[in-house]
């Protein structure tokens, strides 16, 4: 028996090609199975629910050890921006927006530097660069800004080397530098405790964030390495630069040390570019209740506060940092550390900051021991959890690679329900709030619309990205309905292609976004058939 099921009246581009497959036609014999397709369908159906027209949706791109890119060790440049446009374009159809691409996974460089050697992910000798040579980061935003995706530079501050005997270049500031050097376990770090360690991460962020048109930094859970058998070795620093604490306090003497990291790092970002974003990606548990009232009612093993010495709460209530992006990597209903539970417990701590939350599709698995995990629904329903709460407005996935794998009809959830419009990154008003200029001229000729802008006055105000809204004539018109929203594009101009067989009138409108995704008035309509 043939079914054909129509789900999509949204009017898009390519829209039944694009939409309407795999799903569009569906054959299966017996009454039996056509029953339970229609039910599933009509489930599907119901459960979709209204996209936010503003969503930060992001996906980490991991380099150390070449988790997700280069695939591997010594690729040629050719190969290396291939598997780039390759990873750029899936994510895309995917429907994100924004890329957290590691750029300094272990004290060296995924771009050219004077402070750090080229990263032997890249080569397979640290210090040598691409040849035929190119810069990767600035390949990464210009392929990234091309499709109107973020650029976030992920760097890890102390991490020097995955291994003690990893090979590091003759130029590795570790051999100008061996006393800021510490072994811990089986890596290298930088002490935080030295001042001189702050100081330099402060250089190289500093260093990156004049150099490329990137549109934030982003730091992760590693600050002071998750706690092994054997303390930390800082006695040394402890002992040089305690500022006054007591050997008892040591904790809060670490923290500390991190704490002026951070406000170092986010003044100078802010005072070489205001508009460059800072954001923050801890651990999923600040503190366990038992440990302190303002804690979440859970039972981490390790914690931000207590082990990695990083008071992330303290840091958005300070205004040090623009996003918090919590790695809630654990179920719905973990018995000790439930992801609605927590997100409801971060909620409370955004203090006027954005608030994102980190997922786990490393961990959808059909043969996983964790039933939660087996089932294809536990990543959307955990994106439904965050759109009930108002104070979080994004998601962020690691990482890349999996994608690329069987997700359980994941990516298919992101293209056809919950990714399907396309989403504005949230603005950040504490950062600019004054929208850009509006359009100054719209034109139509034939399926093509072309549009002129005003000059701009400051890289703040500057016309960045244009989100195109389409509807039917007759069809009202809702500016906050994402179902409106066409594309977002960094091109003065899109040409249609024909959506029905029947020509029907619609209205294109058009605004401007700035670079931190103010948005303009939107243009009165110009109409054509489509």
């Amino acid at each position: 028996m043939n079914l054909t099921v129509n789900l999509f009246t949204r009017p898009k581009p390519k829209q039944k090609a694009f939409y309407l497959q795999p799903f569009a036609t569906l054959k299966y014999k017996g009454l039996k199975q056509t029953l339970l397709t229609i039910g599933f369908f009509l489930l599907w159906f119901a459960s979709s629910i209204a996209q936010p027209k503003h969503e930060f949706r992001a996906v980490w791109v991991a380099t150390v050890v070449n988790i997700d890119w280069p695939s591997k060790k010594g690729l040629s440049t050719e190969a290396q921006q291939k598997e780039i446009t390759d990873i750029l374009d899936m994510h895309k159809k995917l429907g994100m927006n924004a890329i957290i691409l590691q750029v300094r996974p272990t004290a060296d460089a995924f771009y050219q530097s004077e402070l750090e050697p080229w990263s032997q992910y890249l080569t397979g000798t640290q210090g040598q660069a691409p040849n035929p040579f190119y810069d990767p980061l600035e390949f990464w935003i210009i392929e990234s800004h091309k499709r109107g995706m973020e650029l976030h530079a992920w760097l890890n501050p102390y991490r020097v080397a995955m291994k003690p005997d990893d090979p590091l270049s003759t130029t590795h500031i570790a051999f100008q530098h061996p006393d800021w050097i510490v072994k811990y376990g089986e890596k290298l770090y930088f002490d935080p405790g030295i001042p001189e360690t702050r100081l330099f991460v402060t250089r190289v962020v500093k260093d990156i964030v004049s150099r490329y048109d990137l549109d934030a930094i982003h730091l992760d859970d590693y600050f002071y390495p998750y706690p092994l058998k054997d303390a930390f070795p800082d006695t040394t620093s402890f002992s040089l630069f305690n500022r006054g604490f007591l050997r008892e306090d040591i904790g809060d003497w670490r923290r500390e040390n991190v704490d002026i990291c951070i406000k170092m790092l986010n003044d100078s970002i802010k005072v070489t570019k205001p508009w460059v974003k800072f954001g923050i990606s801890p651990f999923g548990v600040w503190r366990n209740i038992a440990d302190d009232p303002q804690g979440s009612d859970t039972k981490a093993g390790a914690t931000n506060y207590d082990d990695l010495y990083a008071n992330i709460i303290k840091w958005q209530q300070e205004g040090w940092i623009d996003y918090c992006l919590p790695q809630l990597y654990w179920r719905i209903g973990h018995p000790l550390v439930d992801f609605t539970l927590l997100a409801n417990w971060w909620k409370n701590h955004a203090y006027g900051r954005a608030m994102y939350i980190g997922h786990a599709p490393y961990k959808i698995d059909a043969n996983s021991k964790t039933k939660e995990w087996t089932e294809p629904d536990q990543l959307p329903k955990q994106i439904k959890v965050l759109r009930n709460i108002p104070e979080i407005n994004g998601s962020a996935f690691y990482s890349s690679k999996w994608f690329k794998g069987n997700l359980l009809g994941f990516q298919d959830s992101l293209k056809l329900n919950y990714f399907k419009s396309p989403a504005i990154i949230p603005a950040m008003p504490w950062l600019d709030n004054t929208p850009p200029q509006h359009i100054a001229q719209l034109k139509r000729s034939g399926k093509k619309v072309k549009w002129e802008t005003f000059a701009a006055t400051s890289e703040m105000d500057k016309p960045w990205q244009y989100v195109i809204y389409i509807n039917e004539v007759g069809q009202t018109f809702g500016a906050e309905n994402s179902d409106f929203i066409h594309s977002i594009v960094k091109s003065k101009e899109i040409k249609f292609q024909k959506i029905n067989r029947k020509k029907k009138k619609y209205e294109v409108r058009i605004s401007v976004l700035d670079r931190l995704s103010n948005e303009s008035r939107i243009s009165e309509p110009v109409q054509l058939k489509l």
